[in-house]
């Protein structure tokens, strides 16, 4: 987030030109009353992360208490209409449509990388290369990158996790420490530039060509392969939460 955030912030100060305009400026007073629409929203997002970090629900539950939540405090702050409700109705629909005919072309490619055995016989390679710790973690980095221009994250984790964990756990690293790795380098996979699977939802959703989402994506890719570097070389930074949540 730190880093996302920072490059906003640096993008803005050197093209104040291009940014959207300020916002009109408001009394502290002013600031407290309109703070008053986020405060149920706030709250909802706290209950999520509060039952999911405590088992109280699966991420799937999570998600529904998430909609329901957000349709309660819509219908409670006066913003649910008829004519709103359709809108979201439809338009979810548009983005789950198209979402599932992408998801319906990964899961060919998956059963055609399946079938070839190529993922594995990747994952069995950089196995055989006997890396050091530091080593295997950049070349795994490569690797999921490659997947990702071919593959969905589901399917790049299906295909490769029984080759790669005993790797991981034979190089000396934290299996939790090596699922939150899995999430970034995924999620690096999936906006690689210009064939990430996150790329085509993004043309879609945005209605840009595939040259603009790509250009616009590739600083945060980079900015994930910086994230990446220094959760390998400070395991502490993504381990201490865990370790708060489950202490033994």
């Amino acid at each position: 987030m730190l880093l996302y955030s920072g490059y906003i912030a640096g993008w803005h100060m050197l093209n104040p030109d291009r940014s959207p305009p300020p916002e009109p400026k408001t009394t502290f007073r002013e600031k407290l009353h309109e703070s008053k629409n986020l405060i149920p929203v706030s709250l909802l997002i706290l209950l999520v992360f509060v039952a999911l970090g405590a088992g109280w629900a699966t991420t799937t539950e999570c998600a529904a208490w998430g909609v329901v939540g957000s349709f309660a405090i819509a219908a409670w702050q006066g913003f649910l209409t008829r004519q709103s409700f359709w809108q979201s109705v439809m338009g979810t629909v548009k983005v789950t449509c198209m979402i599932m005919l992408i998801l319906a072309g990964a899961a060919f490619m998956k059963q055609s990388m399946g079938y070839t055995g190529i993922p594995n016989a990747l994952a069995a390679w950089v196995d055989g290369l006997d890396l050091s710790p530091y080593a295997l973690i950049a070349v795994l980095t490569v690797m999921y990158i490659i997947l990702g221009t071919a593959l969905d994250g589901i399917s790049m984790i299906v295909l490769t996790t029984a080759v790669v964990l005993p790797m991981i756990e034979k190089a000396g690293f934290n299996l939790i420490w090596f699922g939150i790795f899995m999430v970034l380098v995924v999620e690096m996979a999936e906006i690689s530039p210009p064939v990430g699977f996150n790329l085509f939802v993004l043309q879609t959703m945005s209605g840009k060509d595939s040259n603009f989402v790509a250009m616009a994506a590739l600083p945060f890719f980079f900015l994930l392969i910086v994230a990446v570097a220094i959760v390998t070389v400070f395991p502490g930074l993504v381990m201490w939460l865990p370790k708060l949540v489950f202490p033994g």
